[in-house]
Parts: C-alpha cells; structure tokens; sequence
C-alpha cells in the first residue's frame, strides 16, 4: 500500500466489511480478461458468504477461476473543510495552491480489500449457516420468516464462501478541526 499513512489494522478492516451493504468481486476469466460482479456478500468470522444463481457465467467462472478480489467501500463523504472565507482565500492566493486538492477536491471513505479463493459450499448445514449470516446482515427484521425461505430457497441457490487470506484496510477522514486523521489518532470511524 503506497499510502501507510492511511493504512488500517485487519480488525478494522473486518469492522468495514460488516459495515458495507454491497462489495464487488472481482476475478479473471477463462480469456485473461477481468470480471467483476457486485455482490451482497456476509462475514461470519474468517469467511465471506454470497449466493447465487445455479447457473450462468459467474458459476462457470468460479470452477475454472476461483481466485478472488473483493472490495468494500464504505463511509464515502465530500467534507466541507473550509468556509467561503477561506476557499475566497484559496482562490486569491497563489501559495495557499498546494492545499486546493487536499481540502477541496477530496473525498473520506473507508475501504477493505480481501483476498481468497472461492469455494462452493455444498453440505446443507453449511448452506444455511451461509444463508443465516446473510439474512442477518440484510434482512435482521425478517428472521422469522427464514426457516422456511431457506428451506425452499436452497435447492435453487448457490452458496460459495472465500476464506480471508489476505486482507488491507484504508481509510481517509477528517476531524472536526479539518486535520487529516492518520492511523494511530483514531481508530474510530
């Protein structure tokens, strides 16, 4: 990572992927071309749980090419960091330049990279354990309905895990003084 200023620790790293409603799985096809997907992927401990279709491109890439990238982005915010007095200022001073794409062009966010292989799930206990802990993450008010839904959905959707080999976590916020949180500052938000 070229930024270790805004590098974060694996555990916040895992907190962004709770966080996030949807990631984007990327891997590459039989052709050697890149294939991205968005996805509403669950963790539940060390591993990542989607479900799919039976069928299709993804579930026939996914046996050839099982090496995975997924991306979490979370928190994405345009702060206001100066006031109209100051960004006048900006505008009207030439040495004060340098700080126009860092205090105005910019963007907070919190981001988590995770890096594994695919695997489908193929044993019921762990199909509904998959199916749980997705459910919880999207649907937590709706539980009571999900005996059922699993026991009708699982014949027609695919489950696949990813074990979380590799993980990088980064994130850029301001406080609220407008000064840039480096890791070790905080390790909130």
């Amino acid at each position: 990572m070229r930024r270790k200023d805004r590098e974060m620790d694996r555990n916040w790293g895992l907190q962004v992927i709770d966080r996030t409603p949807f990631a984007v799985l990327s891997i590459t096809d039989t052709n050697g071309d890149p294939y991205a997907i968005p996805l509403s992927v669950a963790r539940d401990g060390e591993y990542l749980y989607f479900h799919s279709a039976r069928s299709g491109t993804k579930v026939d890439l996914f046996q050839s090419q099982p090496l995975a990238c997924v991306t979490f982005v979370t928190d994405v915010n345009v702060p206001e960091l100066l006031s109209d007095e100051e960004m006048e200022e900006m505008r009207t001073n030439e040495e004060k330049a340098g700080d126009i794409g860092s205090k105005v062009f910019t963007t907070e966010f919190a981001s988590a990279i995770v890096y594994g292989r695919i695997e489908p799930v193929t044993c019921d206990e762990g199909k509904y354990r998959a199916l749980e802990v997705i459910c919880l993450k999207y649907t937590p008010d709706k539980m009571a309905l999900f005996d059922m839904a699993a026991t009708s959905g699982m014949k027609h959707t695919n489950i696949y895990s990813i074990a979380i080999d590799r993980i990088t976590a980064k994130r850029k916020k301001y406080d609220d003084e407008g000064k840039e949180m480096k890791w070790g500052r905080s390790t909130s938000g």
